[in-house]
């Protein structure tokens, strides 16, 4: 692909900057070249792939919400009872499942809860840059390109609401408060912001129907609530009205890797390529290679956009999603340097924190990772966390420790009941987490759910994991299969597949993938590693 300058693509306006894309920040300025001109990568485009292992956004401040500038019906801040009753209801499903013996405990993961969604928490990037540019709100009401891009969104929110009180007719400032209510939720793990993101982008609609920005918010909304049919809805929609909407291209990628449409997902990344070049294409871009077994295209990419970034959060993002990958291949001292690269530009990144802790604990030092993860959970107590660290705790086996991992387990149901609440579909988080830490007939009941919704990898490889603890391997086998069929190197996938192979009594099978699950990435689990290798000595054993 030839390179391109700014000139290939319309003048960006402030209001359209404003809404950045999809789950990541805006580049300070756009590229010449695009994704795959920057990869050297243009003939090798197509195939599969799947989203969902970007990280999100880094996000603001942990401010508490402040009043909406409308009040009544529209109510966007969403401070009151709703949110209350909603939180309430969450700790008591939680307090209610099998865990009553431990009714005093939980309540005290329950107040954590209820106060890290609630922004009680310690501020995340409130200190960058010296918080220059808190209070600008453009003349159309959107938050700036540098709040968004230097995470200072509790800030723009609140400028945004004092701007609406003033001009509530600005249909641009509720699009953007609308995305920024999401992006809030994204951040911070509070689904309570999701409603109160619709009621911002349908004002939106309301004064101007049909403007791109808001429709490409209401997009964003359904992607972060697993609405992924309606997600694409919106996102066609805004792209007939702008062709350029950068956050529209974006979020329409992700929907056609969640629903298992991936050559439509990878026309759609090269369509975004061509129109938006920037980091919120590029990641997506690597991704889809990535997830069709194309490390070196993936790497070569996130790389080329890790050194067009200047923005802090940008630099955090993609760092971040260097380090994922390397650690998908069991690169733990370099994912460990991306990572230091990532919490250089953000100190209070909390997927870079995340990774950090996963690659200490594959590297040997679980002191550290089990610390790192406990700082995460403390803040924002969301499920991929919440369960890494749950098992770090089983594995250690100290006393106390099995009812730490409980409780980290409990909470992954607190959370999914407030999500829910909120609008969002959890069907693939509890049935990733029930199968191993819960109830697996409602993982399995979970896992159909999805499947029946959307026919993507991870959705594949969960339903062959709950079916596979429910005792029903032959049905659990294709999907193991269709799971790791787009070359994807994930060694969980492996290793669900390699043991359902065992249970049906394909050994050579069984053998074949355990090993390579433990080949490519020895400490993907601390359970799930120490399982695949006693599993594949008692194979070796057999021979």
């Amino acid at each position: 692909m030839p390179p391109r300058t700014t000139d290939s693509t319309p003048e960006r306006r402030d209001d359209d900057r404003a809404l950045s894309t999809g789950p990541e920040p805006e580049t300070a300025g756009e590229r010449e070249g695009g994704a795959a001109a920057g990869a050297g990568a243009g003939s090798g485009k197509g195939g599969d792939g799947t989203s969902g292992a970007r990280p999100a956004e880094p996000g603001a401040g942990d401010t508490a919400p402040t009043p909406s500038p409308a009040g009544g019906d529209g109510d966007e801040a969403g401070e009151g009872g709703d949110d209350t009753d909603q939180r309430v209801a969450a700790m008591r499903r939680a307090a209610d499942g099998g865990r009553r013996w431990r009714a005093l405990h939980l309540a005290g993961c329950a107040v954590l809860l209820a106060v890290a969604v609630t922004g009680g928490a310690v501020a995340v990037g409130g200190g960058q840059d010296g918080g220059t540019g808190v209070d600008a709100v453009s003349a159309a009401g959107a938050l700036s390109p540098g709040d968004l891009a230097r995470g200072d969104l509790d800030a723009g929110i609140a400028s945004l609401q004092k701007h609406l009180r003033a001009q509530p007719r600005d249909f641009g400032g509720w699009s953007t408060l609308g995305v920024a209510y999401v992006e809030q939720a994204r951040t911070k793990g509070d689904p309570s912001r999701y409603p109160q993101a619709e009621r911002a982008l349908r004002r939106s609609l309301d004064l101007e129907p049909g403007n791109d920005q808001a429709l490409a918010g209401q997009a964003a909304l359904a992607a972060a609530r697993h609405d992924f049919p309606g997600a694409l809805n919106h996102a066609d929609r805004a792209l007939k009205q702008n062709p350029y909407n950068e956050r529209a291209l974006c979020t329409r990628i992700d929907a056609l890797v969640e629903l298992g449409r991936y050559d439509d997902a990878a026309k759609a990344a090269d369509t975004a390529d061509d129109r938006r070049p920037g980091v919120p294409v590029f990641t997506r871009y690597a991704y889809v290679h990535e997830l069709r077994g194309d490390v070196r295209t993936a790497r070569s990419v996130l790389e080329r956009a890790l050194g067009s970034a200047s923005a802090p959060a940008d630099v955090a993002y993609v760092a971040t999603s260097l380090g994922q990958l390397a650690w998908n291949q069991g690169e733990y001292k370099t994912a460990l340097g991306h990572y230091a690269r990532a919490l250089a530009a953000d100190d209070a990144y909390l997927p870079a924190l995340e990774g950090r802790a996963r690659a200490q604990a594959a590297s040997g030092d679980r002191a550290a990772a089990v610390t790192g993860l406990e700082q995460v959970v403390a803040r924002f107590p969301l499920p991929g966390p919440l369960v890494a660290l749950g098992e770090l705790y089983e594995d250690r086996g100290a006393d106390g420790d099995r009812a730490k991992a409980g409780d980290q387990y409990a909470l992954v149901d607190a959370w999914t009941a407030l999500a829910r609440a909120g609008g969002a579909n959890t069907d693939l988080e509890t049935a990733l987490a029930a199968a191993d830490h819960g109830d697996k007939k409602e993982a399995l009941r979970s896992a159909r759910a999805e499947w029946d919704r959307r026919h993507s990898v991870h959705t594949a490889d969960a339903l062959a994991w709950a079916l596979h603890v429910n005792g029903r391997d032959e049905e659990a086998l294709p999907y193991a299969r269709r799971a790791t069929a787009t070359g994807y190197r994930n060694a969980v996938f492996l290793y669900h597949r390699g043991v359902i192979e065992r249970a049906t009594g394909d050994e050579r099978g069984a053998r074949t993938h355990l090993k390579a699950a433990l080949d490519l990435n020895p400490g993907f689990s601390p359970l799930g590693a120490r399982e695949a290798r006693t599993a594949l000595k008692d194979l070796e054993g057999n021979r």
